[in-house]
This record gives structure tokens, sequence and C-alpha cells, in this order.
């Protein structure tokens, strides 16, 4: 085989072999768990952004992740995937899903029951407004951007006229009947959260989101009985009192194992900002509780459901110590553990949309976005970790 350096990483035969590096500087073993190692898996020189990890029925990992990106907003963003079939030791070369004319965001994906993949991303013009600002600027001024940075971004930018552009925001979905081999077309969905939507013990498939650009921004979940082919507007998520449902963003649901469905949100409202809000269903998410404070600070979360039945939510902390905790419900969701820091020497707050598989026994990973010290561009970091088994 044939080995070359590229950017500081081994590459070999297109698998991406990092180094591992290793957390010391905070609590990384208990009794509940123990983390055996954190270390950095994208392979390309790009900022990479809002990974989501799944495993196919096969047993392969997948990563979908925002690529080819120069910052965390900038019109270059595209949907990619990393493969595993050694439960995280090596990763392949990314693949380009999607890339459409505008900057594609959060990646989320789900494995149905038969197999099917999901790939969800959102599209965005969040950055006109940075473009058009580095445009006004002089070039002689500090804050002038390199003439070849503004004629890429503009390049880009020009490619479709400005009434294509709005056409071009949306909230998408692609799939793969094969594995992963082929691809259909984008197609537009109801709702959008980072991590996709979820599978549920009767075939069916739940996506708890917000429905972005649309007329009447409506928070709330779809379900979809046709392996994600059509989806059905189920229910709005009830608003607190004194809550604007505008301030609600970035939801995630599971099945618990006595049939209720979870879904926690990213709240940014006045009362509990910047907490991880939750609301229950018992019957099949055609009604919902109203959101309340599980005393978690910390979003967007993750949540999974172990083999044995415990609950499991993984979440970006974005104050010190900065990093991706975790914790554990042995209740279906009613009350929650105190936080295990699976990773907590972050350099800021540019970090987090953290998912978790679970392997075969009691090893997990965990694969989340953070900008390091240093370094203008975002990695993607993994932390592989094992969980006591339940009492």
């Amino acid at each position: 085989m044939r080995q070359k350096n590229f950017a500081g990483w081994n590459v070999i035969s297109y698998v991406c072999v990092s180094t591992a590096m290793v957390f010391t500087n905070s609590v990384v073993q208990s009794s509940e768990f123990f983390v055996e190692e954190v270390k950095t898996i994208s392979c390309t020189p790009f900022y990479h952004g809002w990974s989501t990890l799944t495993r196919s029925n096969s047993g392969e990992l997948l990563l979908v992740f925002s690529g080819g990106r120069e910052a965390h907003i900038c019109p270059f963003g595209r949907v990619e995937m990393m493969r595993s079939s050694d439960n995280g030791h090596h990763w392949s070369w990314p693949q380009v899903l999607l890339d459409g004319p505008i900057d594609d965001r959060d990646a989320g994906v789900c494995v149905t029951e038969t197999g099917t993949i999901l790939v969800t991303t959102f599209s965005s013009l969040a950055y006109e407004g940075i473009l058009e600002k580095a445009a006004r600027l002089p070039q002689e001024t500090q804050e002038a951007w390199p003439s070849s940075k503004l004629f890429s971004w503009n390049a880009v930018h020009a490619r479709i006229s400005d009434e294509r552009r709005t056409k071009e925001l949306g909230v998408w979905m692609i799939r793969s009947e094969n594995g992963g081999t082929d691809w259909s077309g984008r197609y537009r969905v109801p709702v959008n959260s980072p991590h996709g939507p979820v599978c549920l013990s009767d075939g069916s498939l739940l996506y708890a989101g917000v429905a972005l650009w649309s007329e009447e921004r409506r928070v709330g979940v779809c379900r979809s009985t046709d392996d994600g082919q059509s989806w059905q507007w189920l229910a709005d998520m009830p608003v607190r009192p004194g809550d604007s449902s505008l301030h609600y963003h970035e939801l995630h649901a599971v099945e618990a194992s006595d049939g209720r469905l979870v879904v926690q949100l990213r709240n940014h409202n006045a009362t509990n900002k910047s907490e991880t809000l939750q609301s229950e269903s018992i019957d099949r998410g055609h009604t919902w509780s109203q959101p309340h404070s599980i005393d978690v600070w910390g979003l967007p979360s993750h949540l999974v459901r172990l083999r044995d039945d415990r609950l499991l939510m993984t979440y970006g902390h974005r104050r010190s110590p900065f990093g991706i905790q975790a914790r554990l419900s042995n209740d279906c969701g009613k009350t929650w553990s105190d936080p295990m820091i699976l990773y907590g020497d972050g350099a800021s707050g540019d970090l987090g949309y953290p998912s978790t598989v679970q392997l075969d026994g009691k090893m997990m990973v965990t694969v989340w976005y953070e900008l390091p010290r240093k370094s203008s561009h975002a990695v993607l970091r993994q932390a592989r970790w094992t969980l006591s088994q339940k009492e």
C-alpha cells in the first residue's frame, strides 16, 4: 500500500488514521464510566460541523456532517459521510453526498427498519450578511478580506440568481436503499433538527423538529409510515407559559421501553436559557406534555435507548469545562443522573452536537465537532468509552 502525508495526517488507501489525543485534564473515569480515548477523526483541511453518528443494520458506523467549509458560517457547506467497519478505530475518506448551490448545514442520519439510510440537512443564506459587509470594506483597511477570499465567496454566491437562491432554502432529505451505494435526489421534508428522525418499534419514523423557511415557523413532530418517502404532520409542541416557540430549537426524540416518546429541545427563552427542555407523549406522539426543565445546562441533546433500556443523552457543554457530557435515565426519562464528563478540555463554546452509538457490549462511541485552540477550522472528535452495566 502507498502511504503519504496529507496536512499532518497519515492516509493509507483512503483510510484516515488519526493519532489519539487522550484527554486527561478532568474526570474521565468513575464507577459508572471510563473514557478509553479521545481523538480527532476528520482528515481534510476544512471546517467540519454538526455531525450525526449511527450504526447500519450490518454493524458499520456511519457518520455524516457538514464539510468542505471555510468557517462556522460560509457559502461552501456540503453534506459528507465517513464510514467505519471496525467500531471507530479507522474511518474512510469522506464521500460527498449532497452539495447544493448555497450552504448545506446540520447533517442527520437514520437507518430504518428495512436498512434504508436517510440523511437530512437544511440550506441557509446566513452568510449573505457577512459577505455584504466584507464587500463594503476598503481594501486598505486592516479588517479587509484577502482578495482571494472575497473572490471565492462572491464566485460561489453568484452561481445562481437572487430568485433562485431564495428557492434553494429548504429542509432536505436523501435516501439510499442499497447501503449507500446509490442515493436519491434531495426532497423536501416538513421539519429540521440536527440529528434527523428516529425509528420507532412499530417500524414507523418520528421526526421532531422545526419547520424552517415556511410561512409559519412550527415546532412539532412528523411521522412517516413509508420508510421516509413521505411525511405527515402529527402534532405541534406545546409552548410553556411565558415562552415563545421562536426560541425552541434543535429537537431530538427517542422511544422509551414503556412506550412513551421523549423529545428534548434547545431552549433560548429567558427562563432556563441555554438549558435542555423535555416533553413527553404517552399516545404515540399525538399529544405532548408542556416542555419542562430537567436541570441540564447544555445543548443540543442527542438521545438513544440502550440495550438495557436505559436512556442516554449526550450534549455539548459550552461553558467551563467546555466539552461533552452525558447523563443516564433509569426510569424512561422521568429523571436524569448527574453528568458524566466525557471530555472537558475544549478551547471555547464552538463545539458540541454530539451523538452516540452503543457497540456490542458496554462500549460507546460518541462523535462531535470542535474548534481546537489556535485553529480556524473545526474538526470531528471521537470518544470511545465504556458504561457500567445496569444494576
